[in-house]
């Protein structure tokens, strides 16, 4: 693109720094780099989640010194700003952890906040961290200007004696030493080496399930979502981002374009082909619900019908996202489920092409290979995200089944009001084979925050209870947990939900065939539980987790504050 003055590629920038009375902002951005031939180019911000806060986000600060280089050759002008990120694998298991999901919140009030205030024309928004892809995402959608996402990129995998680690060999380790399955010296050794560097958890976690999902909608680059952190094909990647958003701007394609209803089922078709995260249908809906885009708990359940599981990635499986990129990434795959009639091909993307013509030269996996099973030889044959209903959960609530577990779970209730009690009962032993762990008060106003249950998931794996105990919360999972668990159960406990009278005890079934989740209690035993219960007080009554709690809305409804 030329030095142009065409006010349709500046259409906010020039608002800001054309004509005389101007100049005061003018004079401001020369001192931050300015020619005067810039104040002619579109400004593309690009927004960077860089911090030394975690791994996953360590190295951004370098993704958006490419992204702005591709800008700056396309002909554009690229301003780098910084947004916040959190570390949910640092943070798990304490109370600092409800600050995660909020995080999502102030990443996307901030991002949007930065555009619309310096008149940015576009936007490069580079994520790490788990919740920086919604929250990224969810910005791009409120200010609707030509825009790209880029995944920061996957970590490589650790090894201790032969074997691959990332994060959570660690959080399973602990329950492992807590069972005397290994001893201290062990548990040193694999904390040491489970993380070599930058980049997001290595598994089919939350981070690496919403880069392909986004992949898949159409708002990044093709193979954005499967590329180590650090390696040549990133670098290349945030600088045909910024290029691309520069050709966004010329074609004038904003998100809204590509955001579409199909669009958003291709991204859940692909959630449930790789066994994703339970964390994405909190995302999708709050992503959607962005966009204006009709999509709820129940679209995963339709979808979810037909398409089945194909990838043997952790946590349930045995391979590492940096070991699916040896093999062709996600782009075979989607070829794949395109060539059976599973996405929808006719859906525009940033490339300016149709998810059709994206995927047109893919080439297949290669022969042999045992990581993504064939459709006629599923990992499941349906999803893996079970959407549950019932007298626990009469608005619904996300299980993550991957049929290892079995499909039907019936237990003995072990109530806990929050998550730390729950895991020192699970480390001291009191969790036996047959018990439903319930965690309550973690939703999104009890918390408040929605914390995620990785450590008690992870120590009951760790214990060798896998397959005999079940977990149950209003809370979240981490994309690291498997097993037996249910979360997202609304209504929430502090909001009244049935899950704040359960009782120790008490019988439970998650049933995934029937999609149920169902107290085994009386009807008019519930009800006078109900009548006799008593909303708890807000446990933060200033700044952040107050105000959050105030505004969100119910998990399934996305857990979102802008409704």
């Amino acid at each position: 693109m030329a030095n142009s003055d065409d006010k349709n590629t500046r259409s906010f920038s020039s608002l800001v720094v054309d004509g005389m009375e101007r100049a005061p902002s003018r004079a401001m951005l020369h001192a931050v780099g300015f020619k005067n031939e810039d104040f002619k180019k579109p400004q593309i911000g690009i927004a960077s989640t860089w911090s030394m806060v975690t791994p996953c986000n360590m190295h951004i600060n370098n993704l958006a010194d490419n992204a702005a280089k591709g800008v700056d050759n396309a002909s554009g002008k690229a301003v780098i700003f910084n947004t916040i990120t959190i570390s949910d694998g640092i943070s798990m298991g304490t109370e600092g952890m409800k600050y995660s999901l909020v995080s999502r919140e102030v990443i996307a009030d901030s991002i949007e906040t930065v555009v619309g205030c310096q008149g940015f024309d576009g936007v490069v928004a580079i994520g790490g961290c788990d919740k920086n892809m919604p929250g990224c995402m969810i910005a791009i959608s409120r200010l609707n200007r030509p825009a790209i996402f880029v995944y920061g990129g996957t970590i490589l995998p650790g090894c201790h004696k032969d074997k691959k680690l990332d994060v959570v060999s660690v959080f399973e380790a602990v329950g492992a030493r807590a069972n005397d399955k290994i001893d201290d010296a062990e548990l040193a050794a694999i904390e040491e080496k489970a993380i070599p560097g930058a980049g997001s958890c290595g598994g089919m976690y939350t981070a690496n399930t919403m880069a392909s999902a986004i992949e898949a909608l159409g708002m990044s680059l093709p193979n954005s979502s499967a590329q180590a952190a650090i390696s040549e094909d990133k670098r290349l990647d945030c600088e045909r981002a910024g290029a691309a958003v520069l050709e966004l701007l010329k074609k004038d394609i904003k998100p809204s374009d590509i955001m579409t209803k199909k669009a958003f089922e291709n991204a859940i078709t692909i959630i449930i082909a790789l066994g994703g995260s339970t964390n994405a249908v909190l995302h999708i809906i709050a992503m959607a619900n962005a966009a204006h885009v009709d999509i709820t708990l129940d679209s995963f359940t339709r979808i979810g019908a037909n398409v089945p599981m194909l990838a043997d990635l952790k946590p349930s499986g045995r391979y590492q996202m940096a070991e699916l990129i040896e093999i062709g990434g996600i782009q075979p795959l989607m070829k794949i489920l395109l060539d059976q009639g599973l996405l929808h091909g006719d859906c525009l993307t940033v490339t300016g092409k149709t998810l059709a013509e994206n995927l047109a030269d893919v080439a297949p996996y290669p022969d042999g290979q045992d990581m993504i099973h064939s459709l006629d030889n599923p990992i499941k044959k349906d999803s893996h995200l079970a959407i549950l209903y019932g007298n626990l959960a009469t608005e619904g609530s996300v299980a993550k089944i991957t049929g290892k577990e079995g499909l039907v779970f019936t237990g003995s209730a072990k109530v806990f009001e929050a998550e730390e009690e729950a895991l020192q009962s699970i480390l001291k032993g009191d969790i036996v084979k047959g018990d439903v762990i319930v965690v309550r008060y973690e939703g999104p106003k009890g918390g408040p925050g929605m914390r995620e249950m990785l450590s008690p998931t992870a120590a009951v794996m760790g214990k060798g209870l896998g397959q005999e105990v079940a977990l149950i919360t209003d809370g979240r999972f981490s994309g690291g947990t498997h097993g037996f668990v249910v979360g997202h159960i609304t209504p929430e406990a502090h909001e009244g939900g049935t899950l704040a009278i359960v009782e120790n005890g008490d019988q439970i079934t998650i049933d995934a065939e029937s999609k149920k989740l169902t107290l085994h209690v009386k009807g008019e035993i519930i009800n006078q539980r109900l009548q006799s219960w008593k909303q708890p007080e807000p446990k933060y009554t200033r700044g952040v987790l107050s105000k959050y709690a105030k505004l969100v809305s119910s998990a399934s409804t996305g857990a979102v504050t802008d409704n």
